[in-house]
């Protein structure tokens, strides 16, 4: 089992970035899909989150309005599109997968580095 997170990297205040994650060794479309944050010195944090088959969504309140969740299921992947970065932005951005029949059946990646700074 593979989650690989991609897209991270340096990106100014106001800026946009997308994320990415690669799933592999097991049936991603029987999983709901969510990216979580951790920043310096902070507890892990949910961000976005999206069903098995991608008919909801849910996000944190502070990200609502300026990032959206999406998934393909023919290519094994989530996104997560970043718009109006701000500084408070700065995590490791994680990506994690959830079976929908036995909830405790997880995976986490290994997460990607954004910096939101001028």
């Amino acid at each position: 089992v593979q989650l690989v997170e991609s897209g991270g990297g340096l990106v100014q205040p106001g800026g946009s970035l997308r994320l990415s994650c690669a799933a592999s060794g097991f049936t991603f479309s029987s999983y709901d899909m969510s990216w979580y944050r951790q920043a310096p010195g902070k507890e892990r944090e949910l961000v976005a989150s999206i069903t098995h088959i991608g008919n909801s969504t849910n996000y944190a309140d502070s990200v609502k309005g300026r990032f959206t969740i999406s998934r393909d299921n023919a290519k094994n992947s989530v996104y997560l599109q970043m718009n109006s970065l701000k500084p408070e932005d700065t995590a490791v951005y994680y990506c994690h997968a959830r079976w929908i029949v036995v909830r405790s059946l997880n995976y986490w990646g290994k997460g990607t580095l954004v910096t939101v700074s001028s």
